[in-house]
């Protein structure tokens, strides 16, 4: 399994992250979600996937640099 983890203290709410990858992301309030994620101790999201899919483009796009895969 590989995990999606969103730091949404860095997130900028340019929403590339929604227009490239609407399978696992979001925007609410002016900011990007990670849908059906869980929030860890760091207050960022995480989400555990099969397969990482259109995330690795957020994560060459993003330009706050907020997503990363473990």
């Amino acid at each position: 399994m590989k995990k999606i983890i969103l730091e949404k203290s860095k997130c900028i709410g340019c929403g590339t992250c929604e227009v490239l990858c609407p399978k696992f992301f979001e925007m609410k309030d002016g900011k990007s979600h990670l849908k059906d994620s869980k929030e860890n101790s760091n207050k960022d999201e995480e989400l555990e996937v099969e397969k990482i899919e259109c995330a690795k483009d957020v994560v060459d796009a993003c330009p706050a640099q907020c997503v990363k895969i473990k």
